[in-house]
């Protein structure tokens, strides 16, 4: 097993960095399980719960400088 290991690390190498990229992307797809189809489901659902909630005014958007700014000012208060 540590010998077929070591080879298959070793032709690895000889890839491009697009192959070994591709190589890396399905070793990694291979140990996705039943399990995690679950918690991309829940995922799936809850951005489209907060999609819906900013489309119908529930919710208000906050920009990513906005609350950079937020949290810089919390610790500014803090210290």
């Amino acid at each position: 097993m540590l010998a077929n290991f070591k080879h298959v690390i070793e032709q690895v190498k000889l890839l491009n960095a697009h192959e070994r990229a591709l190589v890396a992307h399905c070793l990694i797809s291979s140990l996705e399980t039943d399990e995690d189809e679950g918690v991309d489901l829940a995922g799936d659902e809850l951005a489209e719960k907060r999609y819906n909630e900013l489309v119908s005014g529930k919710v208000k958007a906050t920009s990513w400088e906005d609350i950079k700014k937020q949290i810089k000012e919390q610790q500014e208060c803090q210290n």
